[in-house]
């Protein structure tokens, strides 16, 4: 593994010196990077001397720092997390729906030979309601608890010991899954039941605390603090930008997301169907061991921000007071003037009583605010991406399989990822900047949107043609025999949306990262994880009537409401592009102390 990853025209860059300095003065930042890894761009000291003018901000063009061996660490930790969670979750929906394959050994594997060719592997067999209830609801709890943990991290442990909080849970409950899968347990359907679903509620524990903090200790391993001036090896004048480093690392970050999820998923999904179950929860689990010993490596040379101490409750405090002397129709997006009547002098101006606050705070909690209002729409997204309930999966039982697993086009959502995001960060992003049209975070959101409607459109044709050809018609998902429509016709609904969350979820957590306040980032950062909560709530809510024979118009009504929205972002929340992202004095001081004790403890053992 190398020490930090290529920087787009970043790899020998000069510093510019301030104008203002005579030539018998040298600092650090005045010799030429040597050439090989990426440069790691620091602003510890001089920042004012090097920071551009306003025009500087405007016409030049914006590059991200390189990423240091530690942040490459937290996106191997993240890929553990997430092979080992998609990997055990991925085989739920087959676990809990299908019966026991006829001709199996018990422990849900199909039948050897031509018996199995087009069975799935199966287990408890309660059906497609049950299924989707308990799998949305595991989905829901965690991406609601993370809300918790991303307060807890915020104000009390800090980020880095909720992760270890949370590795901890994680490993229990990985260990306790195992259990409901074992052959002698599964013939008991009851305790396997239970046993179930006491795994997936402490699983989902365990996400809510590693989740809402992995990705803003990413982001604070970023070596670049403020905008600073730089020359590359071209002789080009750019700007290396904090925000666009942020972008770059958390698209790098979902990279890993999805090869995690392509890894785990593929070995659970032929665990189960020629194994059994217990193989494809505990593979899982063996992965998940890996996190430990990451954790314990990485913690000596990582920069930890400390907790900044309980703010969600006055948080609540200003915004009652702003709504109830301005009304809530600012509240997404209020004004100075709106945000104003929550700050000191204004509430003393009314007689009320002195607030435990600064203007300062208010501006913070209007960031925070700011920031939420544009997830308020992407749980749309969430349900065009994949469908409501188990569509996708219920739309697969009724294909031909030929010997494929009924749930192994679910690869080809993290697939697209791998193969697309690498395109997007290295080529798109950095072109479009090069021409003078770099694509800002609102018209990243209606791509994704669009994206994902042109998905929902290609699965309610699928679903069409399905229910014209099954031997049952319109309720095929229950019938015996199967379409002769092939299984990989499913490729492009679950091809379209998966690039659409390159530009849709990353760009969210961008936002989330940069537009909230130090004392928040963690209850941002999980306010943005909270979407995939609303749309899991929305398909449970659903479950019942996503079914046969009305699965082709849920498609239809998904493409429409996903198109509609796509226009909303650049219309009503183009502000948020024109924010300038930069850490606060507070965060660089902090930083600054982390990493002097990282120095400390590494010694001579890695060069910053």
């Amino acid at each position: 593994m190398s020490s930090a990853l290529p920087a787009y025209d970043v790899a020998d860059v000069v510093s510019v010196p301030h104008q203002d300095k005579t030539k018998s003065e040298k600092y650090d930042y005045d010799e030429k990077v040597p050439e090989g890894p990426a440069v790691e761009v620091t602003s510890a000291d001089h920042e004012d001397e090097y920071a551009p003018t306003t025009e500087e901000l405007h016409t030049l063009r914006k590059i991200p720092a390189g990423m240091p061996l530690v942040a490459i660490l937290m996106c191997a930790v993240e890929f553990t997390e997430r092979a080992s969670y998609y990997g055990t979750s991925g085989p739920f929906n087959n676990f809990i729906n299908n019966k026991l394959p006829v001709g199996g050994n018990g422990a849900g594997a199909v039948a050897p030979g031509d018996l199995g060719l087009n069975q799935s592997a199966g287990a408890l067999g309660l059906g497609s309601v049950p299924a989707s209830a308990l799998t949305k609801m595991f989905t829901f709890l965690a991406y609601v608890i993370p809300i918790w943990g991303g307060i807890v991290a915020d104000n009390k442990w800090g980020r880095f010991k909720t992760i270890c909080v949370g590795t901890a849970i994680g490993a229990i409950a990985h260990v306790i899954l195992v259990i409901p899968a074992i052959p002698q347990v599964i013939a008991v359907p009851n305790a396997s039941l239970g046993t179930f679903i006491v795994s997936i509620i402490i699983l989902a524990f365990a996400a809510g605390f590693i989740k809402p903090s992995l990705g803003p200790m990413l982001c604070d391993q970023s070596p670049i603090k403020t905008p600073m001036i730089k020359y590359t090896k071209k002789g080009e004048k750019v700007i290396v930008d904090p925000q666009a480093t942020i972008s770059r690392y958390l698209l790098i970050f979902y990279l890993c997301i999805n090869v995690g999820s392509l890894v785990g998923q593929l070995a659970t999904q032929y665990s189960a169907r020629f194994v059994g179950f217990w193989l494809a929860f505990l593979v899982p689990g063996i992965m998940y061991m890996a996190l430990p010993p990451l954790l314990w490596w990485a913690s000596p040379r990582l920069v930890k921000l400390p907790p900044q101490g309980t703010v969600v409750p006055d948080a609540m405090r200003v915004v009652k007071i702003c709504l109830s002397n301005g009304g809530w129709r600012k509240l997404g997006r209020g004004d100075d003037a709106w945000w104003g009547k929550a700050n000191p002098d204004q509430v003393l101006a009314r007689g009320e009583a002195a607030p435990a606050w600064d203007a300062q705070f208010v501006e913070e909690v209007r960031q925070t605010f700011s920031a939420c209002a544009v997830f308020f729409i992407i749980p749309v997204f969430i349900l065009a991406d994949g469908g409501i309930g188990n569509a996708l999966n219920d739309m697969s039982v009724a294909m031909t399989l030929n010997g494929v697993p009924n749930d192994l086009l679910n690869n080809f959502n993290p697939l697209a990822i791998i193969i697309f995001g690498p395109i997007i960060t290295y080529g798109l992003y950095p072109f479009m900047e090069r021409i003078g049209h770099p694509i800002k975070p609102m018209m990243r959101m209606s791509i994704g949107f669009i994206l994902a409607s042109l998905g929902c459109v290609s699965a309610a044709v699928l679903q069409d043609r399905i229910y014209k050809t099954s031997p049952c018609l319109e309720f095929a998902s229950t019938c015996d025999d199967v379409s002769p429509v092939s299984l990989w016709w499913q490729v492009l609904p679950y091809f379209l949306p998966a690039v659409g969350e390159l530009f849709v979820n990353v760009t969210s957590y961008e936002l989330a990262y940069t537009r909230s306040p130090p004392r928040m980032k963690g209850l941002v950062y999980s306010m943005a994880l909270f979407n995939s909560a609303i749309g899991a709530a929305i398909s449970m809510a659903l479950s019942k009537v996503i079914e046969d024979p009305n699965l082709t118009w849920t498609w239809v009504a998904l493409a429409v409401a996903s198109a509609a929205c796509a226009p909303l972002f650049p219309l009503y929340w183009g502000h948020l592009d024109h924010f300038d992202f930069a850490w606060s004095e507070e965060e660089k001081n902090a930083i600054k102390d982390g990493e002097q004790k990282k120095l400390e403890a590494l010694k001579d053992e890695e060069k910053y």
